[in-house]
């Protein structure tokens, strides 16, 4: 019964979207209150029947009822709760359920409240936010459905891959969706602003905010995509340039430059069509990620379905709504027109650079990803593109513009004075300096090219920093006037310099496991001692252990430090019944410098075992970095003119008779 409530509940949900993609058009073309208002009540009432839904189908989990077709397929009896929950978006239908799901709740979110849009927008916004969703839900019903039952009932289910029964990729998908989805709504203000015709300074700061949300969640779900893939795959790294792993990247590489496109147009009054497109792009590259995963045409533990037919109308989705979108720009387009006059060096001249840079990075990334699935269909031929490709490109791309990035907040609008940016600056550059000289100094091996990327990681942090205090005068002022000025700061300030702080700490990360990771494949016997960066390694036992649905064969090791014990690690061989498959479990153990991690290979014929060790040096920087970039924006979004909207123009009073105007 639970199956039909949450079928039936799918199909309503269908209904109302359909309602809501013709009547509130309908309503903004006439001006008609009533129909324009019932389009927030239809976006609140959808939300609740896709919840609906979607515990419908937990509750199927749950309770291990397997004569839902997608229960049975995804999850088994002795899998740990924890694991039967998160089963409900492992797999390709549920997750299509919670796709759709946090679509209607950001339509929602604007329904309830969006008061201070003007009416006709706010009901063009939440017209476009149907017709997605009317499109997502008949992709579920007509070819995903969750709940379809199977008879005979079966006695267990086939289980969940145990790569997914793990808790950092549990919560993974719900906030990369969050990122995903969030951009539909831009997409939707981008949308209804081509269909009204009018884009300001007022558009411009009603969809910031959501922008934002969108570009945090995005972040800190890619950051943890990577963590997840760092300690479960035993392979030692954090990032392969996997194609699916591209498919994140690239929507939030245009919607970072989106994000800063829309403080231009808040701001200045223009670059009003690139950020329309903008909007258009960063969503279509979402719907793109999407298409990749769910039709078959990569092979990736990160994929979801293979099914061709249901690739093929996913195919149909990012067509109609990218096709249909960049034909209403190229219509549209021509009405809307810039105002602001500025200088090459300005803010806005630094904002546009960082645009052109991220854009064009974005499409290194876009043709690296797509040129061998597109190769292969065309000639059979197939080609690998992977770190090498994307390290000769997309790098050297990146350098400018994050030497670039504390420069744009101490620019003026409109005319900037580079010298005077140069002396605030000053600090920065010589802490850099000193840092380059030292790194040069104390380095043994490595990259030449290494200190340098750590050079930049301290210009990007002490930058950030050097702008948040000359903004509250530190040194120039008394401490309580800094104190002071900091806490009447807008939060945005605050956010700004923490992302930009935590893209340098993500910067430093990255150097450091790229230029001087250590690595060590040995065969050894119990008591043996293997030494890696200067850390002893003792090979104690090897033991199995039970779990709730798998056995472990469990390396026991002690790690010691100039003859002093530090830790007791382990690191694990996993041994799934259902399905059956072997993990590795790998031990980490994180110092101030970096991480030594083990992983447990194979077992000789003569009892040996295969150890794989690395060092990792300063790789917990690249997440510790997402995370304040996260919380920046998390902050920023505080901000009180995010929440109360543009300020509207004052008319000008009439003078009283006699009195000079």
């Amino acid at each position: 019964m639970v199956a039909e409530i949450g079928h039936f509940a799918l199909l309503l949900g269908l209904a109302l979207s359909i309602y809501q993609c013709i009547f509130p058009f309908i309503g903004a073309a006439r001006n008609d209150e009533n129909l324009m208002a019932a389009a927030n009540t239809v976006a609140q009432v959808k939300f609740l029947f896709l919840l609906v839904a979607f515990f419908a189908l937990m509750v199927a989990y749950v309770t291990s009822d397997f004569s839902v077709q997608n229960v049975y397929q995804n999850s088994h009896t002795d899998k740990p709760m924890i694991y039967k929950i998160s089963g409900v978006w492992a797999n390709h239908e549920g997750s299509m359920v919670l796709w759709v799901l946090i679509l209607t709740l950001f339509g929602a979110a604007v329904a309830t409240f969006g008061n201070n849009l003007p009416k006709p927008l706010k009901a063009r916004v939440l017209g476009v936010q149907g017709t997605i969703s009317a499109a997502f839900l008949t992709f579920v019903i007509g070819t995903s459905n969750p709940f379809l039952r199977i008879d005979p009932v079966p006695l267990n289910g086939r289980g969940l891959n145990p790569l997914l029964q793990d808790f950092g990729l549990a919560i993974h998908p719900p906030l990369l969706y969050g990122g995903y989805v969030g951009f539909s709504l831009v997409f939707s203000f981008a949308v209804a602003a081509l269909i009204e015709g009018r884009i300001d300074a007022a558009w411009a700061r009603w969809v910031r905010p959501w922008t934002l949300v969108a570009w945090m969640f995005l972040t800190v779900g890619i950051a943890m995509g990577s963590w997840w893939a760092y300690y479960e795959l035993g392979w030692g790294g954090w990032w392969f340039w996997d194609p699916v792993e591209n498919a994140s990247f690239m929507p939030w590489l245009s919607g970072t430059a989106l994000l800063h496109s829309a403080i231009v147009v808040e701001k200045r009054d223009t670059l009003k069509v690139w950020t329309i497109l903008l909007a258009i792009v960063t969503f279509s590259l979402s719907l793109l990620g999407t298409f990749l995963v769910r039709s078959g045409v990569l092979t990736s533990v990160h994929a979801f379905a293979t099914d061709p037919a249901r690739g093929v109308f996913m195919l149909m989705i990012l067509m109609l709504f990218t096709g249909g979108a960049l034909a209403l720009f190229a219509w549209r387009a021509p009405v809307f027109k810039s105002d602001g006059l500025f200088a090459p060096i300005s803010r806005e001249g630094c904002l546009i650079l960082n645009n052109l840079i991220l854009t064009t990075a974005c499409a290194t990334v876009f043709i690296g990803t797509l040129y061998p699935l597109v190769l292969e269909t065309i000639t059979g031929s197939k080609i690998s593109v992977g770190p090498p490709f994307f390290n000769l490109t997309f790098v050297p791309l990146m350098i400018p513009l994050v030497l670039l990035v504390p420069l744009g907040p101490f620019m003026a609008w409109k005319r900037g004075d580079l010298l005077a940016v140069a002396q605030r600056l000053s600090v920065a550059a010589l802490f850099a300096a000193v840092v380059l000289v030292l790194t040069f100094g104390f380095m043994d091996r490595g990259p030449i090219m290494a200190p340098f990327g750590i050079a930049i990681a301290a210009w990007l942090v002490v930058g950030a920093v050097s702008e948040f205090t000359f903004r509250i005068g530190l040194f120039r002022v008394s401490f309580v006037d800094s104190l002071k000025r900091a806490l009447n700061l807008p939060r945005s300030v605050w956010g700004t310099s923490m992302a930009h702080a935590g893209l340098g700490i993500i910067i430093l990360g990255i150097t450091g496991i790229t230029a001087w990771q250590v690595e060590k494949i040995e065969v050894v016997k119990f008591g043996q001692t293997l030494q890696v960066a200067g850390i002893d390694v003792r090979f104690e036992s090897v033991d199995e252990r039970k779990g709730p649905n798998y056995l472990d064969q469990v390396g026991r090791f002690r790690i010691s430090v100039d003859g002093k014990l530090v830790k007791e690690m382990e690191s694990s061989k996993r041994q799934y019944q259902v399905p059956v498959q072997t993990t590795t479990e790998a031990g980490i153990y994180a110092f101030w410098t970096g991480d030594l991690y083990i992983t447990l290979g194979d077992q000789s014929k003569a009892g040996d075992w295969t150890l794989r060790i690395f060092y990792n040096p300063l790789v917990r920087f690249i997440w510790l970095g997402s995370v304040l970039m996260f919380f920046g924006g998390a902050v920023s979004l505080t901000d009180r003119r995010y929440r109360v909207g543009a300020p509207r123009k004052k008319r000008a009073k009439t003078p009283a008779k006699g009195l000079p105007a």
